[in-house]
């Protein structure tokens, strides 16, 4: 039993041990200029537009959807204990800070993360991945690591989206269509939305971008 146990956690360790070194090789190559040739660029591109732009509508209606339940639930809430002073706040940091962004990493890894995954194993079972190795081509650099940085700019691009669209509708819920609620809007959004607090965004919103890419082609 205890050796069945250790078997096992010695194996995860191990899973996680390959993910994380191909996470470390994707973030150098990524970040290497001579990768991105026009071979590496075509893979990307095609990749983008399987994870990001086929969704871009369907996403982006059930994120306002989203948000407009959010809002007027936390509008209500306000109202109702006399807080509506604090209620714009409260929806930017856990709407736009917190819920669109994981929203967005989970709607790509379920979409799209399993495709991922095929798509590598069937290279790799039809024997592509092999042939492309034999050719002298650096498989991870010219097959794998576009998949990565495009899934991670997908990923990365539909939360600024779906963030900016859910302020629109955080201020025309609050304000309505009405020009005159934009002071407190932007003095709301300036205090919610520090230096400090948007590099933590671009950071959250990049690692949720990289693991959903990473783990699954990881896996495959």
């Amino acid at each position: 039993m205890h050796a069945s146990l250790a078997a096992t956690f010695l194996d995860w360790l191990a899973a996680w041990g390959r993910i994380l070194h191909f996470a470390g090789y994707a973030l150098a190559a990524a970040l290497s200029p001579s990768t991105y040739v026009a071979a590496t660029r075509a893979v990307a591109m095609r990749q983008i537009y399987f994870t990001a732009w086929q969704i871009l509508l369907p996403f982006t209606l059930f994120t306002a959807l989203f948000s407009l339940v959010v809002i007027e639930i936390t509008l209500a809430a306000a109202r109702a204990f006399d807080l509506t002073q604090y209620a714009l706040e409260l929806i930017l940091r856990v709407l736009v800070l917190e819920l669109i962004p994981l929203l967005t990493a989970l709607f790509v890894a379920l979409r799209s993360g399993a495709a991922i995954a095929t798509e590598v194993a069937l290279m790799r079972h039809s024997g592509e991945l092999e042939a492309v190795e034999a050719a002298g081509t650096d498989l991870l650099r010219h097959e794998l690591v576009p998949r990565v940085v495009a899934a991670a700019l997908s990923v990365i691009s539909l939360t600024v989206l779906n963030c900016a669209l859910a302020l629109g509708l955080a201020y025309v819920a609050t304000y309505g269509f009405s020009p005159w609620g934009f002071a407190e809007f932007t003095r709301v959004v300036g205090k919610v939305f520090g230096a400090p607090i948007l590099a933590g965004f671009a950071l959250r919103a990049a690692l949720f971008g990289a693991a959903v890419a990473v783990i699954p082609i990881a896996a495959g």
